[in-house]
């Protein structure tokens, strides 16, 4: 594996598309660091060390606290990509559900092009979501108490002794919304130029590096609540161990889970196409017990998390919200069952929407292959529908699974509030790595396989759905040097000015 690594950078092509990934993941933490203009942030950062001593999630917990680890942090320090993007996540869901349900969506996805108009209105949507967060975002700062996502907030205006937006108005309001709105598109077009030019799927790789910029935030969190905190307690160092032991095996667990397939034997006959003869002979159909992979989660968290944005601001001093807050708590088991009924019922649906057995028999039929002991056609359908029902049904259970798991890790270890530490144990951020990591290494070993060089397993490969290397064209060296001259010089400015202030 190690010379796997170190022949990456031997192939011109996957070491500018390794460096343009690694330039546009620089470009996104920064923005994320980047206040938003008229923010006092002598309160945010008194705010977040409050916070970081109380051990609290912050970004009022549950929904609040998926938000804040899905933009990097941006939603606690105010950063210029504040929403992250979830608003385009939110959107494309809405257009896959839309497109499974609207007879004419559903045609036009079928069409020639039809896939390209789709995402045209994809965007035009995620304007919409972002605009309308972005303006109760904006709304809720002038009495930021209100705002569930900024619960405590008011400890530290109390501590400095000024407001958080000291020059609160409409100008304020539209300068800010302008600027939330254009940082998730800003955010989605990287996203576009990393799945182009670089490694991996840019949106997912986004959120994945979002969700690792907390993993600091964890362990000092870990080492204070279990060598500080439990100084007295001789357990405490085994706790330790045997949380990393348990991580490593539920990191196992997802790995094989997702790299595990049903492999249905297709037999094709000898045949004649022109003047080629066609010899036949066995293949296998792959079906993977985890078909629709990390999306029903996603699914599940977007769908949450855009009500609840919309109607805590429309409503910010009303009990019932509150109390629809709280049950969106992760301390509430009630989070639990709503978010893992919601993944079962999506991991049908995306396999409902995305797999269809009746194209694959058709396709089957016409390239003269059959499944021993299946007849051809309808037969065939119902075959493979039936199969890909039980493992859809295997790979939704454990999807519900895995996501339950830090709430019992946190009752256990009596953890309280610290689902952000949890969450690396499982759920939402653990299937997102793992699935976000498994892909580029599939690009990367097919990189490496086609320029004849071993991947990183020395026998057999990665398994996966897409086993091709990224189709785009790759930034050329020239362009990631003058990316990364450019980056530099910001990060030096940046320094620089720190130091001096």
């Amino acid at each position: 594996m190690i010379s796997a690594f170190a022949n990456t950078w031997k192939i011109p092509e996957l070491r500018d598309r390794i460096l343009f990934t690694m330039a546009m993941i620089v470009i996104v933490r920064l923005g994320v660091a980047i206040p938003l203009p008229g923010v006092n942030m002598e309160v945010i950062s008194t705010w977040l060390d409050i916070q970081a001593k109380d051990n609290a999630d912050g970004a009022g917990g549950g929904i609040g606290a998926i938000l804040n680890v899905f933009s990097g942090g941006g939603l606690q320090a105010m950063g210029l990509f504040s929403l992250g993007i979830m608003p385009y996540i939110s959107a494309s869901i809405m257009m896959q559900l839309l497109s499974a349900v609207v007879p004419k969506l559903a045609r036009l996805k079928k069409q020639d092009g039809g896939q390209q108009k789709i995402n045209s209105y994809t965007r035009y949507v995620t304007i919409v979501i972002a605009t309308v967060q972005g303006f109760f975002l904006a709304k809720s700062l002038d009495n930021p108490e209100s705002n569930f996502l900024l619960q405590g907030i008011g400890k530290a205006i109390t501590q400095v002794g000024s407001p958080l937006i000291p020059e609160y108005g409409p100008g304020f309001i539209a300068m800010t919304v302008l600027i939330i709105v254009c940082g998730t598109l800003f955010l989605m077009w990287v996203g576009d130029q990393i799945t182009e030019r670089g490694i991996g799927n840019g949106i997912s790789l986004i959120i994945s590096v979002n969700i690792i910029s907390a993993l600091p935030g964890v362990i000092v969190t870990l080492w204070d609540t279990f060598v500080v905190k439990r100084a007295g307690n001789a357990f405490s160092p085994l706790l330790i161990v045997l949380l990393v032991v348990l991580f490593l095996l539920v990191i196992a667990a997802v790995i094989a889970i997702t790299q595990a397939q049903r492999r249905i034997a297709v037999q094709y006959a000898r045949r004649v196409a022109g003047r080629r003869e066609m010899a036949g002979g066995t293949q296998y159909l792959p079906l993977k017990v985890n078909y629709a992979g990390v999306m029903p989660v996603i699914f599940a968290t977007a769908i949450l998390q855009l009500p609840a944005t919309i109607i805590g601001g429309m409503f910010p001093n009303s009990d019932a919200v509150r109390t629809m807050m709280d049950l969106l708590s992760p301390n509430d088991i009630w989070f639990y069952i709503i978010s893992g009924t919601m993944i079962f019922f999506f991991s049908f649906f995306w396999v409902a929407t995305m797999f269809q057995p009746s194209e694959i028999a058709e396709n089957l039929k016409k390239g003269g292959g059959y499944i021993p002991g299946v007849r051809p056609g309808k037969p065939t359908s119902d075959f493979l529908d039936y199969t890909m029902t039980r493992l859809t049904f295997a790979g939704a259970m454990f999807l519900t699974l895995i996501f339950m798991l830090p709430y019992f890790i946190g009752l256990a270890l009596d953890l309280g509030a610290n689902s952000l530490v949890t969450s690396f144990f499982g759920g939402t951020s653990l299937l997102i790595l793992v699935g976000v990591l498994l892909d580029m290494m599939r690009q990367i070993e097919t990189h490496l396989l086609q320029r004849h060089y071993d991947g990183f397993l020395r026998k057999g490969k990665i398994k996966g759905r897409n086993q091709r290397a990224a189709a785009g064209a790759q930034a050329s060296s020239s362009s990631v040097i003058y990316l990364w001259t450019i980056l530099a010089v910001i990060i030096l400015v940046a320094i620089v000015a720190s130091l001096y202030n």
